[in-house]
């Protein structure tokens, strides 16, 4: 196994880093703000989507504020409202306009769209589980697989990467996605075999560009907390 990231632990801290390149490119995962989809344990996948509620806002300017001090280049986010929504202040800090990107959505769950209970939860639940099991082909009833998301959102990462080669060292860039999405590409950079956790509203995935390392990236911090019951595409449960 490559690696194994436990719900409710920190890798690394903003004053305690793990040991990672210091000029190296830091790609900065932010899952968008809470939404009453999130509240309400609402399979809410198709875009545009639900918009931040009032405790999603606050969210946004949180991590906007943790963000502040860090040498961010640009910032990007995906076509649904929420994450938009997030990135917004996020940007505004630094002087910067968000960036929409295709590609880098939340996985479409299908004839699961919309569904707020329990049996639909468990059948997300399972076709979640496989994944993280190894079997990345398997899909939502009549929507997305792991493999899908990978082949749609790992392409613009790639590009998002090159495209920063010109920036300064140690340089920062923001994308502002979604929950599965984001432990999918986590785990495609880091290692196939790497075990990926939980990621709260406006939690951080960072990772750092790292030539010495297998994969090319290395883990630098994951944002823990606990998990808000029913917030499956995150990685809750229940």
């Amino acid at each position: 196994m490559t690696g194994t990231i436990d719900a409710g632990t920190d890798t690394g801290t903003d004053d305690e880093p793990l040991e990672v390149p210091v000029d190296g490119l830091r790609l900065v995962l932010v899952r968008h703000g809470q939404t009453d989809a999130n509240a309400g344990h609402v399979l809410d996948t198709a875009l545009p989507g639900y918009p931040l509620n009032p405790l999603g806002q606050e969210q946004a300017l949180g991590v906007a504020g943790v963000l502040a001090d860090w040498p961010v280049r640009a910032v990007f986010a995906s076509k649904a409202t929420r994450a938009q929504e997030t990135a917004a202040p996020v940007a505004e800090a630094h002087g910067l306009p968000v960036t929409v990107l295709d590609g880098v959505h939340e996985i479409s769950v299908g004839e699961l769209e919309g569904a707020a209970d329990a049996r639909s939860r468990r059948i997300f639940e399972d076709v979640y589980d496989a994944w993280w099991g190894g079997d990345l082909g398997r899909s939502m009833p009549g929507g997305e697989s792991a493999a899908d998301v990978r082949d749609r959102a790992l392409p613009v990462v790639d590009e998002l990467a090159r495209a920063a080669d010109d920036l300064p060292p140690g340089s920062a860039i923001v994308l502002v996605s979604h929950g599965a999405t984001i432990r999918i590409i986590a785990g495609a950079l880091l290692g196939d075999t790497v075990e990926t956790a939980y990621v709260p509203n406006t939690g951080r995935v960072v990772l750092v560009r790292d030539p010495g390392s297998d994969t090319g990236w290395t883990l630098q911090l994951w944002d823990s907390g606990p998990t808000l019951p029913g917030d499956v595409t995150a990685g809750a449960t229940g």
